[in-house]
């Protein structure tokens, strides 16, 4: 059990706080949506699930570079000296490995779900009016080969995010650090 701390965690602000619960929940349902519409046989139902798939992805894309954007303009609040000082070396560094890597597949999942489907010669129409640009050419050999890249991915992202929650989890319910507070809405 870590000591206890004498300085409460600085908070993310509101638009910090927005992307980061907007985003989760976005690509929760984008990853509960892939799992559930592999299973489906070729139907309209799965046309049109796939469609919404890719909106989702195209948004998820756009914004995890306003998230990252926020993020370079705005910088994380600094964790108090006693929290970080209490801190394993190991947990600092998974600390950080797993955001950078979270932060590389939420941009990786989508752009390889992008490179797919313009391989696999089904362009993206958003939201059924903007026609987006295929950015690789059409060829089956390429699109079986992206296909498993972007499963792999999102599994990949999914389990950092387990790791993520699992570590949140951990320092609200064992350490009681006050760490969490940070990034809850409505708390400040």
């Amino acid at each position: 059990m870590s000591p206890a701390i004498s300085q409460r965690p600085l908070r993310y602000g509101a638009t910090a706080i927005a992307l980061h619960w907007v985003l989760a929940l976005a690509i929760i349902a984008m990853l509960v949506m892939g799992w559930y519409m592999e299973g489906l046989p070729f139907s309209p139902q799965r046309l049109k699930l796939y469609n919404w798939h890719k909106w989702a992805g195209v948004t998820v894309l756009g914004l995890s570079a306003l998230r990252l954007l926020w993020r370079l303009v705005r910088k994380p609040p600094a964790l108090p000296a006693e929290m970080q000082a209490g801190m394993p070396r190991w947990q600092q560094l998974a600390h950080h490995g797993t955001h950078h890597l979270m932060y590389a597949l939420f941009f990786v999942v989508p752009l390889l779900g992008w490179a797919y489907s313009s391989a696999a010669g089904f362009p993206i129409v958003f939201l059924g009016l903007l026609p987006l640009p295929d950015f690789v050419p059409e060829s089956e050999l390429l699109a079986d080969a992206l296909k498993p890249l972007h499963a792999l991915a999102a599994y990949a992202l999914a389990l950092l995010m387990v790791l993520h929650v699992a570590a949140a989890l951990k320092h609200q319910l064992i350490d009681r650090d006050g760490l969490m507070a940070r990034m809850l809405p409505g708390r400040g």
